[in-house]
């Protein structure tokens, strides 16, 4: 597939867009009980959205090489989600830009792993579960 097909540039929206919006939703300080909140799901989905978009802004560039690579990939993801939490919401740790950068830091190693287990369509995911289920 072209790398700057309509299509290319979807998924690559649709699965920058839920790693940011799931280590928000991990990073952000409270209880349990804020994953049913509504006002906790507008800010990660905030996050997420935004960082959806500086990658699809991304994929427009020379740059859109760096998601090919695992490693490159989960570094670049990290960046852009500590770049769009800190635009999308305000900081609720007492450290400056410390929530930002450890959502960052966890969407990147979402992204790496989920790079490593879905890769070769989910070929790991699909050992895996043929050797637990035989």
């Amino acid at each position: 597939m072209k790398s700057d097909g309509w299509a290319f540039r979807a998924r690559l929206f649709v699965r920058r867009f839920w790693q940011p919006t799931s280590a928000c939703m991990t990073c952000m300080p409270g209880s349990l009980a804020n994953v049913l909140s509504l006002a906790h799901w507008e800010l990660a989905l905030r996050t997420g959205l935004a960082t959806g978009v500086l990658v699809l802004l991304l994929s427009f560039t020379p740059l859109v090489k760096v998601f090919r690579n695992r490693y490159g990939n989960a570094l670049a993801v990290g960046v852009l989600t500590a770049m769009g939490d800190a635009y999308s919401h305000v900081n609720n740790y007492a450290i400056a830009y410390a929530e930002p950068i450890v959502t960052g830091v966890v969407s990147g190693l979402l992204a790496l792993a989920s790079g490593y287990l879905f890769e070769d369509r989910a070929r790991r995911l699909r050992t895996f579960w043929t050797r637990l289920t035989s």
